[in-house]
């Protein structure tokens, strides 16, 4: 683990008074006076292997490619520096499959599946709501054009059987034969055809009718358009569910592109933000996240896919949501979190994903909505905090949502470290009081910028390196 300090000092650095003094004599009672007292921060300071921290001292911008205004200078770097932000001896990017993916689909597939075809066609609504629109427009044309013809083939056996189709009773006969049809202005198949369709929406051009002549055509009749309406009603219905599904509100609800840790109150905390972008709000909105890993147990069990709950919330509201504006989603990175022990190089080197959803209720239609995200290891930001998207406008007299800034971070000061090893760096160092410890519950007094009594120099933490 890499951890970088700067140090801005009013007086003199110890480096300097030691050169200035003749380099090793007077760096021998410094040394005496770290050893006799080995908890201080100095001690830390001097000697990095009484503690996993690598100390690294300040250079010119010149020694990193850099020219003195910030941009890169002409003359290629002859190594790569240790305090590259790109790049870090030891670290290397572990990606995770993901489990769901970033629009909130399952990446799950299902196989050997006993029976399969039989227990979906028993739930054939479900079945159909849930296929491709492709695939339901079809079932829907289908069903319609299937019956009609059905329908038809039926009707013409019966004027069939009848002798309406003979030569003498055809319509243009039936006058000078006196023939008594099934069905008037029946000739064939096609006008078989268009009284089905007519009989089955109860169209009722009023040329072709059933007579009093065959009961089963009466009966027919009948069935049928008790048929139409109630495979209308059905195809309607699975149209229906599928325009107001919950998937469907779900597109209009977002979550960043990225998550950040940084600093609040001294602890550190894992962030992400939600939006809506419909004026219809969601009611009783609330969020949950958990983290999918890998864990052993203590009888040498290995789960792949082990879920734990992360304890999330904003502000000081916990995981309700008044979800009128984009709204930063925390989690406290304390001794309960399973993130306590993770640096940023652990960051990078492990595999976990955190899965977050969100659910409410629709304002509009009163059903219920679940939307659906996630981030894997290499899409958490360490040393990043979210810029607001929302301000007032005077103008308009109304607090005004900036979409384009919602994904948009600024790199802030944080510690490269682990939650439990800031709080032990915090228990070593003189003259300060302990922090509380990191949870919900209670708050932090931690803090970001340490001084040594004995330099009077204030140490910052150098700007984090983003995953």
């Amino acid at each position: 683990m890499r951890f970088n300090f700067s140090t801005h000092s009013a007086a003199p650095t110890t480096t300097t008074t030691t050169q200035a003094n003749g380099g090793d004599k007077a760096a021998q009672p410094l040394k005496k006076a770290i050893e006799a007292d080995p908890d201080s921060l100095d001690s830390v300071i001097s000697n990095p292997q009484s503690y996993p921290i690598t100390i690294v001292p300040n250079r010119p911008a010149s020694f990193y490619g850099l020219s003195p205004n910030g941009k890169a200078s002409a003359f290629p770097r002859s190594q790569p520096s240790c305090r590259s932000r790109n790049f870090r001896p030891g670290s290397m990017r572990r990606v995770r499959r993901r489990a769901v993916f970033k629009n909130g689909d399952c990446n799950v597939v299902q196989k050997h599946l006993q029976r399969r075809r039989v227990r979906f066609l028993q739930d054939m609504y479900t079945t159909m709501v849930d296929w491709q629109w492709r695939w339901t427009l079809l079932a829907f044309a289908l069903s319609f054009i299937l019956s009609w013809l059905f329908f038809a083939l039926i009707w013409w056996l019966i004027v069939y059987t009848h002798g309406d189709l003979e030569e003498p009773h055809l319509p243009d006969n039936q006058e000078e034969s006196g023939w008594a049809p099934c069905v008037s202005a029946i000739d064939g198949f096609t006008s078989c055809f268009l009284f089905s369709i007519e009989t089955q929406h109860t169209i009722g051009y009023g040329v072709r009718t059933t007579s009093p002549e065959c009961p089963e055509a009466i009966f027919m009749m009948c069935f049928q358009s008790i048929y139409g309406v109630m495979s209308s009603a059905f195809m309607a219905g699975i149209v229906f569910a599928k325009m107001t599904r919950a998937k469907q509100r779900a597109q209009t609800l977002l979550f960043s592109k990225h998550a950040v840790i940084c600093q609040r109150d001294g602890c550190l905390s894992l962030m992400f933000r939600v939006g809506d972008m419909r004026k219809s709000h969601i009611i009783g909105a609330g969020v949950r996240a958990q983290l999918i890993r890998t864990k052993s147990t203590k009888e040498g069990e290995v789960m792949t896919q082990y879920f734990t709950e992360l304890e999330i919330g904003t502000d000081d509201s916990g995981s309700d949501l008044f979800f009128i504006w984009p709204m930063v989603i925390e989690h406290k990175i304390d001794e309960n979190s399973p993130l306590y022990n993770l640096n940023a190089t652990d960051m990078l080197q492990d595999k976990f994903e955190i899965v977050v959803i969100l659910e409410g209720t629709v304002e509009s239609t009163g059903q219920s909505t679940q939307a659906r995200s996630s981030y894997i290891n290499t899409e958490i930001l360490w040393g990043h905090r979210f810029d607001p998207v929302v301000l007032y406008n005077k103008d308009l007299q109304a607090y005004e949502i900036d979409y384009a800034r919602f994904n948009e971070t600024t790199q802030v000061d944080t510690p490269l470290c682990s939650a439990r090893e800031l709080n032990e760096i915090y228990k070593i160092q003189e003259g300060f009081r302990t922090p509380v410890s990191c949870s919900i519950q209670s708050k932090c007094f931690c803090s970001s910028g340490y001084q040594t009594p004995g330099r009077q120099s204030r140490l910052r933490w150098q700007h984090s390196v983003p995953l």
